[in-house]
């Protein structure tokens, strides 16, 4: 139990710091402000300002919350201390230990997020899949990481749709998934980049070494109405037959949307829903999120000043290998951070990637 003391105290000395940081009280009392805000009679007259405020109250009142009650159950955790005795009661000493480990792993989830203060940390995240060169097995990691996400997302209990894919003989040419939760953006952007593998191909006779790449994008979810208002005559709206999984009935009308925004040539697809109305509400989320990320790439004050951009996608150098053969090693080139059991990882427990980058880029 002396060790489950220790780390007791260093969570206690840790808290506190960040606690420092993070300033509730001035959070409380935006919270008081904003409330009378949503409170006037003429609120929802301007609904832009009325959802940025109803946003930002509920993500702050979120945050005070979840730092509250990590103060509250390290306070009882710190007084019922001195009555355990695991020499005469070993079940409860067991329990102890495990509400210690359940309040270390809160305490790590909220540091994390004190390092998420960028613009659109705290939006929900749109990502973005696409094969690039290795054939057949590039088709396959892709979709092995769309997998990884899945799975990600799953054990963080975020809700994750996929909104289109393109489905090849083997694995994927590309996918698109909308994740949402608070802050889900400000940890995936750590993805942002081309992903490496190397291994043994299943695709070939002699099972060669082959290396392969994917491109994962990963993109804040921005409503057209938040940042900017989308001309209509902008933009060319094409109906297709869906070809995503979900029995006949997707088949029998064409209800999934392919949007070209004219000046800048971006091309966005939705064909998850049975609703072309929706798919359509899907995919103008997705192309007002690419041209957010284009302005603040551009330094474009107006959409406009995007007219005429060509938008090109550059391979660069990979941020991450995933090596399968001669041997097992996932690092990430960025922060030097390498998990050798590659398994957990690409079911999904890439928290220590994230972190990294994380406390790299702070």
């Amino acid at each position: 139990m002396h060790e489950v003391k220790t780390q007791l105290d260093e969570l206690e000395t840790q808290i506190a710091t960040a606690l420092k940081a993070v300033d509730l009280d001035t959070k409380r009392h935006r919270i008081i402000e904003l409330d009378i805000l949503m409170g006037e009679q003429e609120f929802w007259n301007d609904q832009k300002r009325a959802q940025q405020i109803t946003r930002e109250a509920s993500h702050t009142r979120t945050f005070v919350e979840k730092w509250d009650r990590l103060q509250h159950d390290l306070r009882e955790l710190q007084e019922l201390f001195p009555t355990i005795d695991p020499e005469t009661d070993s079940a409860t000493a067991d329990e102890y230990k495990t509400m210690v480990e359940k309040l270390t792993k809160d305490w790590r989830a909220l540091e994390i997020q004190t390092f998420l203060s960028g613009k659109y940390d705290d939006h929900s995240a749109i990502l973005s899949i696409h094969a690039g060169t290795g054939g057949k097995d590039a088709q396959d990691f892709a979709e092995i990481l769309m997998r990884m996400y899945l799975r990600w997302a799953e054990n963080h209990e975020l809700k994750a749709t996929i909104l289109d894919q393109s489905q090849e003989e083997v694995g994927l040419k590309s996918a698109t998934i909308l994740i949402e939760g608070e802050f889900t953006y400000g940890y995936l952007k750590s993805e942002n980049g081309v992903h490496r593998l190397v291994r043994q191909s299943p695709f070939n006779a002699k099972n060669s070494r082959e290396t392969s790449f994917v491109l994962v994008e990963v993109l804040p979810e921005i409503s057209d109405a938040e940042e900017f208002e989308i001309k209509k005559d902008d933009l060319r709206v094409d109906t297709y037959r869906s070809s995503a999984p979900g029995g006949q009935n997707v088949q029998k009308t064409d209800s999934a949307i392919r949007i070209t925004h004219l000046p800048t040539g971006l091309v966005v697809a939705c064909q998850t829903e049975r609703s072309q109305l929706q798919n359509k509400e899907h995919a103008m989320k997705v192309l007002a999120s690419k041209l957010a990320d284009m302005m603040e790439r551009e330094h474009a004050k107006e959409l406009s000043d995007l007219k005429g951009t060509k938008v090109e996608v550059s391979w660069g150098n990979q941020i991450r290998s995933y090596v399968l053969h001669p041997y097992k090693m996932i690092k990430d080139h960025r922060t030097d951070y390498e998990e050798h059991n590659a398994e957990p990882v690409l079911n999904g427990e890439i928290d220590g990637f994230i972190e990294a980058y994380l406390k790299q880029e702070k």
